[in-house]
């Protein structure tokens, strides 16, 4: 029962697609090119990570 309600307040995911997003959208708007757009989405997902380890992580809901 405890894992059902611990999943429905887990947003997790919405971290790493905005900084997914945002990151491929800085690398396109500041690059025009593909490879740095590609570049700034793994960029963005490894501040998503580290945001979500360091400073997220203690939070209580």
């Amino acid at each position: 029962m405890s894992l059902q309600e611990n999943s429905s307040n887990n947003f997790n995911w919405l971290y790493y697609a905005l900084g997914l997003f945002f990151g491929v959208l800085t690398g396109a708007i500041i690059t025009q090119n593909y490879i740095f757009a590609t570049l700034g989405g793994v960029l963005g997902m490894l501040t998503a990570g580290l945001f979500l380890n360091a400073i997220v992580k203690g939070r209580k809901y």
